[in-house]
């Protein structure tokens, strides 16, 4: 088995940490935005998943049908956790590209 050399361990264990920072950082400036029943309902989330505003077109409003604004509200919301995620799936995967190079 090969030996580490702890100063390489130690090297990578902080450029993972500087990383793990970078990555927190860029995710908290990261806005997204999703929408559902073409456009009625949009939904605005932040990369920490936490919603920041819903827009609701008044024309959603005045058609009466409640229900089914509610659903367009949940939707727009799941919507836009989705693509957090995929944010944080794309930063991360170029994160770990660079951090491959050093094993």
């Amino acid at each position: 088995m090969p030996s580490i050399d702890p100063r390489q361990l130690q090297d990578l264990m902080s450029q993972a940490k500087r990383q793990a920072e970078d990555l927190q950082k860029k995710m908290q400036e990261t806005t997204v935005e999703a929408s559902a029943g073409g456009g009625s309902v949009t939904a605005k989330m932040n990369g920490q998943k936490q919603l920041l505003s819903v827009r609701i077109d008044p024309e959603a409003v005045t058609a009466g049908d409640l229900e089914m604004l509610q659903d367009l509200i949940v939707a727009a919301v799941n919507e836009a956790g989705r693509k957090v995620d995929e944010e944080l799936q794309s930063k991360v995967g170029g994160m770990l590209g660079g951090l491959a190079g050093m094993l």
